[in-house]
């Protein structure tokens, strides 16, 4: 029978290490985490001079992924991937992070949200699928759910996705991530997007996974393209080996733990390291990695493309070569990886980091997150010593719940068994299981897997996502404790908020499971020397970072010259400052589209708080309430932040916040009930980024200056929840400089911000990314 061959060739590579990791040992250093301080970047992007994108490319034509590379400024991976997939860039343009670009993505993917993708698809008068090929749809979500309504909206999917010949995967298939991951639509080096925030999990393939949302995938549909500003991008250095009985879970875990101040937030992550310990991380752990870089605040987690890829890609390609029947879309092959290790991508030598962070593998042991909170990871024996007793076990989801994790999980029972019969869980413990996809449970079925842990008593549920996302059978009732494999436990995530929710690994939650309290496997031995995990910035060459302070002492004592003469500039100028300079030569200007303001100003209004969250702009309760008048939408605009705000706000206002303004749910109203209160600009310390992307989306403009936000709460000590200021803002778009007047007879001030370029114009000015794709497709 040949069953077994091709099962050994399609876990073999997945698998790697997760049994016998590498006896040698890197020399361990000592170290400790140092504080980390971050800085998140511009909504607005850095100077970019002049991008063609959205309405240059209708004048080139160009709408295929183009790389306009030059040989001499070096590129992180990241910006080479993004490189090849935008359009329309301007002659030798070369990307870099915070520039704002027009991405056209290899693929695109919406799982139980494509209806109200498709409303939105045909509500702007779109009528056919710019690319069916580019766009991929699975049924992954509620897929316990029975009703009438859920089986109506799974239906009318399917046949859209039938209609326009979309690539469709049913419900009971897979969970969409995972899928786009084993029939190869998420392939190494391409931007790969879906609305949904874990397609971070691409990056474990060396792919650029990055989450858009609904209104972008409309945009897709109908155009083949949406735009994107380049994050940040933060280069993770892993060093050392993964002890034996450590898996890329506890990695994840230990860093959304430990770098726990959003030191990546926003950032787009690169992961690198040795060749040697590259290697002790096997596809399968990277992915689980890549995954949870969503729960640690980014919006990519990329590995590189190294010869552990490439294996895992030559095992699935000579299975799609053996068994054309089971080779699903047919993505596999020598010819693409032949042609994939021709043209490897690499981040060049000296390209430019927004931080750098390290952790020494060798070091690490499990980790646990919680209870209720990813930023709180604790080493497994200190929470096995507390005999936390658990009621629900969980392995599910797209984190981990593949083949390979389900074979560590049955190893637990199978180490337990006495005279050959499998241990049942724990009394008064329920276990739960369900596949990542129906792929990786038949592969599971077929070592016996499976079998095991249904013999222990787990109980087995559809592939899809349900418990991670609250969904179907098993929630968390009130007061118990319940530990899983999946990527958050946030309060309330998994069932009620009276609960206790942790995260761990597939043997961890198995050994739970098992024991009836939160407890491991025993696999894990702490190496000789080793007492605590080490962490911190840089990359974990002492002597190389040493090298690198030095470079960057000098800059920061540029940076703090220069500093101290804008100040200087600035107090004993002032008066000259209230009136903008004409530009120099060397001054930088933004292109400004016809009708597009060149200056937008008003009075400010305070709102003095941090993380201000879509909920308290925009209330949950009217948020799915349908025909909600713009007149309402300006009524409740903040009421959940302020009550007040209604009768304080002006129209005209420019509306100035602290930081992480927009944070929560993705929200689309959020932004439209600012827009409702006639608001035409929110500045704040920093964004969320996915109130960036709505705001954008639908024609509210932003900008981040965190010295106004400083100054404000140096001058109003008393914190009221919303004030009038008196002060008044400018916001030269074409300079990129915004300038405040710090009320009648105060002080005034400018400095730069980020550039404003002509492709966003474009979409403010056609009052957001629908009416944008909606002009797009009218044209002959």
């Amino acid at each position: 029978m040949i069953l077994p061959l091709r099962r050994s060739l399609a876990v073999a590579a997945s698998r790697g290490c997760r049994q016998l990791r590498l006896a040698s040992r890197t020399p361990l250093t000592s170290g400790t985490a140092s504080s980390l301080h971050t800085r998140t970047a511009l909504y607005t992007t850095t100077a970019v001079r002049r991008q063609g994108a959205f309405h240059t490319q209708l004048e080139n034509g160009a709408t295929l992924p183009t790389s306009n590379a030059a040989p001499t400024t070096p590129q992180t991976l990241t910006e080479k991937i993004v490189q090849r997939y935008s359009v329309g860039l301007a002659p030798g343009k070369k990307v870099k992070a915070g520039d704002y670009v027009t991405l056209s993505p290899h693929h695109c993917m919406t799982h139980d949200n494509s209806w109200p993708v498709a409303m939105k698809f045909m509500s702007i008068g779109a009528s056919k699928i710019h690319d069916n090929r580019q766009v991929v749809m699975t049924l992954d979500h509620d897929v316990q759910n029975k009703s009438e309504s859920n089986l109506k909206k799974y239906k009318q999917i399917e046949e859209f996705a039938q209609k326009h010949g979309v690539d469709f995967y049913p419900a009971g298939r897979g969970i969409g991530h995972q899928i786009m991951v084993e029939e190869g639509y998420a392939w190494p080096g391409t931007v790969t997007v879906a609305s949904d925030s874990h397609s971070n999990m691409y990056g474990g393939v060396g792919c650029l996974g990055t989450p858009m949302v609904r209104t972008d995938a409309a945009s897709i549909w109908a155009t083949g393209r949406t735009w994107w500003q380049i994050p940040p991008i933060a280069k993770v250095t892993l060093t050392g080996l993964l002890p034996v009985g450590v898996t890329g879970k506890d990695v994840i875990v230990a860093l959304c733990g430990l770098f726990n101040n959003d030191d990546v937030l926003n950032h787009a992550i690169e992961f690198t390291g040795s060749e040697q310990t590259m290697k002790s991380i096997p596809v399968d752990d990277r992915l689980a990695i890549a995954n949870m870089t969503t729960e640690w605040g980014a919006l990519s987690g990329l590995f590189p493309i190294d010869s552990v890829l490439q294996s895992w890609l030559r095992a699935k390609a000579t299975i799609s070569a053996m068994f054309p029947d089971q080779a699903g879309k047919g993505q596999f092959t020598h010819e693409k990886i032949d042609d994939l290790v021709q043209n490897q991508l690499t981040a060049d030598p000296g390209a430019t980091y927004a931080k750098s962070l390290y952790l020494n593998l060798s070091t690490l042991a499990p980790f646990v997150a919680g209870p209720n909170s990813v930023k709180i990871a604790t080493p497994l024996k200190d929470l096995e010593a507390k005999n936390i007793k658990l009621d629900k076990a969980y392995l599910v989801s797209c984190t981990n719940s593949r083949a390979s994790d389900i074979e560590a999980a049955a190893r637990v029972f199978r180490e337990a068994a006495t005279d050959g019969v499998i241990p049942k869980v724990a009394d008064g413990v329920k276990f739960y299981i369900a596949a990542a996809s129906i792929v990786e449970q038949r592969l599971a079925e077929e070592a016996g897997d499976w079998q095991v842990l249904l013999d222990a008593g787990a109980e087995p549920l559809p592939s899809g996502c349900g418990p991670c996302i609250g969904l179907g059978t098993g929630l968390l009732e009130p007061g118990e404790n319940g530990i899983s494999a999946s990527n958050r436990n946030f309060k309330g995530r998994m069932g009620s908020t009276d609960a206790k929710a942790y995260l761990a690994s597939p043997e961890v939650v198995a050994a739970s499971a098992l024991k009836g309290k939160i407890a491991g496997p025993g696999w894990y031995q702490k190496p000789e020397g080793v007492e605590k995990v080490i962490i911190g910035e840089g990359n974990g060459d002492h002597e190389q970072d040493k090298a690198l302070s030095v470079e960057e002492a000098l800059d920061k004592l540029i940076a703090d010259a220069e500093s101290i003469i804008a100040k200087a500039e600035q107090e004993s100028g002032a008066a000259e400052d209230a009136v903008a300079p004409a530009a120099s030569e060397e001054e930088s200007l933004t292109e400004i589209l016809p009708g597009f303001p060149e200056k937008v100003e008003g009075e400010i209004v305070f709102c003095d708080a941090d993380n201000i969250n879509t909920d308290g702009i925009y209330p949950g309760k009217y948020t799915y309430q349908d025909n909600v008048s713009v007149d309402k939408m300006a009524e409740v605009c903040m009421e959940n932040y302020d009550k007040a705000f209604g009768s304080v706000a002006r129209a005209g206002d420019i509306l100035v916040a602290g930081f992480n303004f927009g944070c929560g749910s993705s929200r689309e109203q959020a932004a439209t009930a600012i827009l409702a209160k006639k608001i035409p600009l929110v500045v704040a310390g920093s964004f969320g980024n996915i109130f960036s992307r709505n705001s954008i989306n639908n024609a509210l403009m932003g900008v981040e200056v965190p010295r106004l936000v400083q100054r404000l709460r140096e001058t109003f000590g008393d914190k009221a929840l919303t004030r009038r200021t008196g002060w008044k803002f400018v916001w030269d778009v074409r300079r990129s400089k915004v300038t405040v007047t710090e009320g009648e007879g105060g002080q005034t001030w400018s400095q730069k911000v980020g550039e404003l370029p002509p492709n966003v114009q474009e979409i403010i000015a056609r009052g957001g990314l629908e009416k944008w794709v909606k002009h797009q497709i009218s044209l002959p």
